[in-house]
């Protein structure tokens, strides 16, 4: 099962064009991409644009346009399963449907075996405990790992698999906590007990859970580079192993925001199971700029420190608002977003992934992130900015639905 737009268009490189075909739009207004996409070897860019289109009801439609895209073919996704995992986990918190149990719930995370530890304090929330809505709020905001680990841990290996294979997302395996020492992929499939409270009275509790989930994935690359380092800075001569390593395909991850942005647009049984309330609490949190959050005071980051599209801009403009995810590690970099400017009454999808490690060697952290990698990424912004500035459309969109008032 594939999720299925109201109206969509591939377009891949080496296939016939047509006269908006991406490939053309780059080369309209920048030279920049032919280095990149003239070398898919190296760079390993992937590209997808998807226009959005209103009918004279504010209903959309979307031709999306892709270059370099490749579901079977791996890239380490980084961050950007943070997304799905912070989706899921109000997604369960809905369906348990237990008195008392919401998103701002007080939650605690034991631990049951080693390496497991054990989170019942968060000194960055107002109250100073973790709950469900706190840990979303720091993925999105600054892509917190400690925040992720833990939804991880609240969902279960397996369970976060089924769920999103059961929607669709057939080219995902996320598999493994990220940025813990100590856990190999057994210890992974152990995920902590969890509990939440409402003013020290227990109001739901989860026990130690196993995932039991063994599919195989047929990826290509999963063998990269010629060397690697190892924790203890050693380098080894040999390739770096990703096949027990998350991944989501960038489709994927492009469609997963898509449900959530435009849950009407599809299927119900592809949607993810949330409130009104869930959805304006996150089109708030993932458009967040760091200065606009009290809690967490994350007001010394820059506005475009996890918003790759606008690379090179100092501050972004109150009315450009970006509902997205990045990742980078192991030279990858990606970011999904959906991009609205609410004075221009712009809004377009843009998911994109670039590969930058010249010397093949993985985590030793030497990788071409601030000289090509986030470049390319505000250029690609700009160019697709500039380009729905131009482009005509029969009906202004009503984007009033993603103007939200600003949280704590």
């Amino acid at each position: 099962m594939r999720i299925l737009f109201l109206l969509l268009v591939s377009i891949t490189l080496g296939h016939s064009q047509k006269d908006n075909s991406l490939q053309k739009i780059l080369q309209q207004y920048s030279n920049h991409f032919d280095t990149i996409f003239s070398q898919p070897q190296k760079y390993q860019a992937q590209v997808i644009y998807t226009q959005i289109d209103r009918d004279a009801q504010n209903k959309p439609t979307f031709t999306t346009h892709t270059i370099g895209v490749d579901e079977n073919r791996y890239f380490y996704p980084a961050s950007t399963v943070k997304m799905p995992a912070a989706f899921l986990a109000l997604e369960k918190i809905n369906d348990l449907n237990i008195i008392n149990l919401d998103k701002f719930t007080p939650m605690r995370n034991s631990a049951a075996r080693p390496p497991q530890t054990e989170a019942g304090v968060d000194l960055t929330a107002k109250n100073m405990l973790p709950s469900v809505a706190h840990y979303i709020k720091k993925i999105f905001m600054v892509s917190d790992n400690d925040a992720f680990n833990r939804l991880y841990e609240f969902l279960g290996q397996e369970d976060l698999n089924k769920a999103l294979i059961s929607k669709g997302f057939n080219h995902t395996r996320i598999v493994h906590r990220l940025s813990v020492s100590g856990y190999g992929i057994e210890d992974n499939r152990y995920t902590n007990p969890v509990s939440f409270y409402k003013n020290d009275q227990l109001i739901y509790h989860q026990g130690l859970r196993y995932s039991f989930d063994n599919r195989k994935w047929n990826l290509r690359d999963e063998i990269r580079g010629k060397a690697q380092m190892t924790n203890d800075d050693k380098i080894i001569n040999q390739p770096f192993d990703f096949s027990t390593k998350n991944f989501v395909s960038l489709k994927d991850l492009h469609d997963i925001l898509s449900v959530v942005m435009f849950p009407e647009a599809f299927e119900e049984k592809q949607r993810f199971r949330l409130t009104p309330e869930d959805y304006t609490f996150l089109y708030k949190v993932m458009s967040e700029m760091p200065k606009e959050s009290k809690y967490p005071d994350y007001s010394k980051e820059p506005d475009n420190y996890v918003k790759f599209y606008m690379h090179g801009k100092d501050s972004i403009p109150s009315h450009i608002r970006i509902f997205n995810k990045v990742g980078w590690a192991y030279g990858f970099l990606t970011d999904i977003s959906y991009v609205i400017d609410l004075e221009k009454n712009i809004e377009f999808f843009l998911a994109a992934s670039i590969h930058v490690n010249a010397n093949e060697t993985y985590n030793d952290g030497v990788y071409e992130y601030d000289k090509i990698g986030l470049p390319f990424f505000g250029e690609l912004g700009r160019v697709i900015m500039e380009h729905e500035q131009k482009r005509m459309k029969k009906n202004i969109p009503d984007l009033s639905r993603f103007k939200i008032e600003q949280y704590d």
